[in-house]
């Protein structure tokens, strides 16, 4: 073959393979053209915007009248521009670009698309593979979701809105107990996982019920939101602070190195209250019972916290009020003992173990029975008799008080009622009163009822009131003030008596003007009469100054000759104590309503059930 054959059949090849390759581009080119077309047919009238692209280059090959309305850009504008000019989203570039390259058809992208006039509106993007043979390309829907970006943004700020009220109190705005159970836990794993202390402060307002019962709840409203600003003031800002509720406050300290920290925490907070508090231009003064709990050496977890903090706060009102106590396991078990008492009590209620004693109170010169003191006693099965100084205060606190007084009175009148019908001559029977009874009973109501049933008269009673029933709580029940309350008494006819006077506030304010029929003279000023002279000169002065005001002084707590003496010669009218006879059951008061004086010699000598009574009962 020579060479000018060769050439031709090499020019041959050539020719026909390039023939071949525009032949099969044409091809190509109809087949995109044809599925361009295809696409167009589909998604033109399509309410929702759509857009073909090449999938290497994300240039945009066509797009549909939707999208080109929404965009503002016609169709030859949008053919010049790429995916990810027509679409933004805040990921990186070259994040972006993968994620536009390889969409889920499953898994809508929210984007901002741009437009003309240069403003973006928010869109939901879907793409999706588009087959047209050799080339891939892509298509890609869009959803207008400004209108539901709007509401889902206003919902979530109002499901904002209402996460911050259940978590927040609406009075004060500090977080509320919600709040507390949400981001304790996570306070003490931190705690533990940097290894420090994490302290629990327990705060309740003294006497808090008498401002707002005596000022209005607008008053106790008031205080309540100037009070929590100044807790809050006093606290870092890592701190927490949290309403309970009611006049209640806890505080947690994070990051605690030291105990110190804690105690300095508690005198900021004292501090912060110790000036008057202006509502309405009126002061007013409230102070703070604080109770401390510190992790992880009182307890690991929210639960054992609060309950010792709560515990150590109750220790710090039974200290006197305004100061702060630590908790120890002391205190938990006498919160334990306390618990059991107030659960025996109820029982003891319902069992009958409660009974009343009585024990005389005597003329010193006659020697003669003049009045009969009620006292209550509580014999357990198993402990035996339970001074009263062990659940008297736990009965005031549970609101045991007011069924027990109800038993007391209706015991009393009674026994009464039985010795009057045995022939017996009555003298009037004096009942301890407490304030919390006073507050929270209609004691007068109940006098006149029980009177009525038994056929007595209710001068035969004699209210026993404590200094502390008179100031500690001035409201009486529905905000009755005590000092009316005690009136309705004494309309009745009903004496009354100061008990345990000079131990408390010993105002002669109220000797002025209330109508005080008998002072007390509390049995620590008479126990050491004869070997104290500050107790004698206290003694002599009580005894004088009730003379002027012509009130009898009653002494008790009576147990030697010499005591009586000296009592005697100080002019001391009325006396009572071990000395004359202890306290007795009713079937045995026969000898005190005979009218026959006291015979001091021969008397019988029965011990009183309180001085053999077991350990677990004596006042701790």
């Amino acid at each position: 073959m020579n060479q000018s054959t060769i050439v031709l059949t090499v020019l041959c090849v050539v020719l026909a393979s390039t023939t071949a390759l525009l032949w099969l581009r044409l091809r190509a080119k109809r087949r995109a053209a044809a599925t361009s077309t295809a696409w167009h047919a589909t998604v033109e009238q399509s309410p929702h915007g759509a857009l073909l692209v090449n999938a290497r280059t994300l240039r945009i090959i066509a797009t549909n009248a939707a999208l080109r309305g929404e965009s503002g850009f016609s169709e030859v504008e949008l053919s010049q521009l790429t995916l990810q000019q027509l679409f933004v989203d805040d990921e990186s570039p070259d994040s972006w670009i993968r994620r536009l390259r390889a969409p889920d058809p499953q898994a809508p992208m929210h984007v901002h698309q741009c437009s003309k006039n240069g403003l973006q509106t928010d869109v939901e993007i879907t793409g999706y593979p588009v087959e047209t043979g050799r080339e891939r390309m892509l298509g890609y829907s869009t959803r207008d979701i400004t209108l539901r970006s709007k509401f889902e943004t206003r919902l979530l700020e109002k499901q904002q809105h209402l996460d911050h009220l259940a978590h927040h109190d609406q009075l004060t705005g500090l977080p509320n107990r919600l709040f507390l159970a949400a981001n304790l836990p996570a306070a003490l794993e931190d705690a533990q996982r940097i290894g420090e202390m994490l302290a629990v402060l327990f705060l309740d307002l003294d006497r808090f019920k008498h401002i707002n019962d005596s000022s209005g709840h607008e008053t106790g409203d008031l205080l309540l939101k100037t009070v929590a600003q100044r807790i809050r003031n006093t606290m870092r800002s890592e701190d927490l602070v949290v309403r309970m509720g009611g006049d209640e406050f806890i505080v947690v300290l994070k990051g605690v190195r030291h105990t110190e920290q804690v105690n300095e925490a508690a005198s900021r907070i004292t501090e912060s209250l110790s000036s008057p508090i202006v509502i309405n231009g009126r002061p007013l003064i409230t102070t703070a019972s604080i109770g401390v709990s510190v992790y992880p050496r009182d307890g690991a977890d929210m639960g054992e916290l609060l309950r010792h903090s709560d515990t150590a706060m109750y220790q710090a009102k039974e200290r006197g009020r305004n100061n702060c106590q630590v908790f120890s396991p002391f205190m938990d078990q006498r919160l334990k003992q306390r618990i059991a008492i107030e659960t025996n009590l109820r029982l003891a209620l319902q069992a009958q173990q409660l009974d009343v004693y009585y024990q005389p109170i005597v003329d010193i010169v006659s020697q003669k029975v003049v009045a009969l003191e009620s006292l209550l006693r509580w014999k357990h099965p198993s402990h035996g008799f339970i001074a009263p100084a062990r659940f008297i205060g736990i009965a005031e606190d549970s609101g045991l008080i007011v069924p027990i007084g109800e038993f007391v009175l209706e015991r009393v009148l009674q026994d009464a009622q039985r010795w009057r019908q045995a022939g017996y001559t009555l003298v009037p029977i004096a009942l301890n009163v407490s304030a919390a009874q006073l507050q929270r009973s209609d004691l007068a109501a109940a006098i006149v009822k029980l009177t009525n049933l038994h056929g007595l008269e209710p001068s035969l009673l004699q209210i026993e009131l404590t200094e502390s029933t008179i100031f500690e709580r001035r409201e009486g029940r529905n905000g009755e003030p005590n000092e009316d309350a005690v009136a309705h008494l004494r309309d009745l006819g009903v004496r009354i008596s100061i008990d345990d006077f000079g131990t408390g506030y010993s105002s002669l304010s109220y000797l002025k003007r209330w109508t005080i029929d008998y002072l007390k003279i509390d049995r620590s000023f008479i126990r050491d009469l004869v070997t104290d002279p500050s107790d004698l000169a206290i003694v002599g002065a009580i005894i004088a100054m009730a003379r002027h005001l012509h009130i009898p002084v009653i002494a008790e707590g009576i147990e030697g000759w010499q005591q009586l003496e000296k009592l005697r010669d100080m002019g001391c009218a009325l006396a009572q104590g071990h000395l004359f006879a202890k306290p007795t059951p009713p079937h045995r008061c026969h000898r005190f309503l005979s009218g026959a004086p006291i015979d001091l010699i021969n008397r019988e000598r029965r011990a009183d059930p309180l001085e053999t009574t077991a350990s677990w009962a004596r006042p701790a």
